[in-house]
């Protein structure tokens, strides 16, 4: 039995036939920080480009290690703008591909109401048993709240005090589970759509801590796959900055 198409139908499965052709996945490592913000826009890079993202998330000192160690990673999305750099000066990162996806904001954070202060005095008064933040060796926030206790002179006071996550969502953690009433998190992991969760906080004044630039750039792997690049040109989006800052992140 003969099969007959028309032109159009052959133009379709030739279309169809290309779209499975060219659509591919990515490798990539992002920053704890960026978690829900970076799988809402996976979702929609996947359902504008047919590209999928396969995501890693984790410290940015720990991702630049298995980096480093040849994890097989094609995009990275830091948590500062140091450590890509970094990488595309050793030669493990795509030249002229580095760029600024966000700028982040710190902020002291509870799942009690009442408990934090919109001044922060909270921390000068010290009722409170544990204060969670994430490791600063290898966590941009955890060094951005080690350099705020710095400068308001209450790092040695308040150091006994430390809970110390491994990145910003187990410093996080600490803080939803109670076993810390406080903690210096991301701004992002406690707002949604313009709002904040529940709870109570002070959003760190930006003058108490280094800018906290976060770097995209393709990793060399990613030099020759198309869906790297299509996923560094969609973060660059109107759709994708929308989300960005939804979740209290500058651009």
């Amino acid at each position: 039995m003969k099969r007959c198409f028309t032109p159009l139908l052959a133009g379709l499965v030739l279309a169809a036939a290309s779209l499975t052709t060219q659509a591919a996945e990515v490798q990539v490592a992002v920053a704890a920080n960026f978690t829900a913000p970076m799988q809402k826009i996976a979702a929609g890079f996947e359902k504008d480009t047919g590209h999928k993202a396969l995501l890693a998330f984790g410290a940015t000192g720990k991702l630049y290690a298995q980096i480093k160690n040849g994890a097989p990673f094609e995009v990275f999305l830091a948590a500062d703008d140091k450590t890509p750099a970094r990488l595309e000066a050793e030669g493990d990162a795509v030249p002229g591909s580095r760029f600024t996806y966000a700028i982040g904001a710190l902020v002291l954070w509870s799942a009690k109401p009442g408990l934090v202060d919109a001044q922060g005095e909270v921390l000068q008064k010290g009722k409170f048993n544990h204060l969670a933040i994430a490791n600063p060796k290898t966590a941009p926030y955890g060094a951005a709240a080690v350099a705020t206790l710095t400068k308001l002179g209450l790092f040695n006071v308040l150091q006994s005090k430390f809970v110390t996550g491994e990145n910003i969502a187990q410093a996080h953690q600490f803080i939803v589970t109670e076993n810390a009433e406080l903690g210096f998190i991301a701004l992002s992991q406690v707002m949604i759509d313009g709002q904040l969760a529940d709870g109570s906080a002070w959003i760190v004044p930006a003058h108490l801590h280094e800018p906290i630039r976060q770097d995209a750039v393709i990793l060399t792997r990613g030099q020759d796959q198309p869906a790297a690049q299509a996923l560094i040109d969609y973060l660059k989006g109107e759709k994708a900055k929308g989300i960005i800052q939804s979740y209290g992140y500058a651009l």
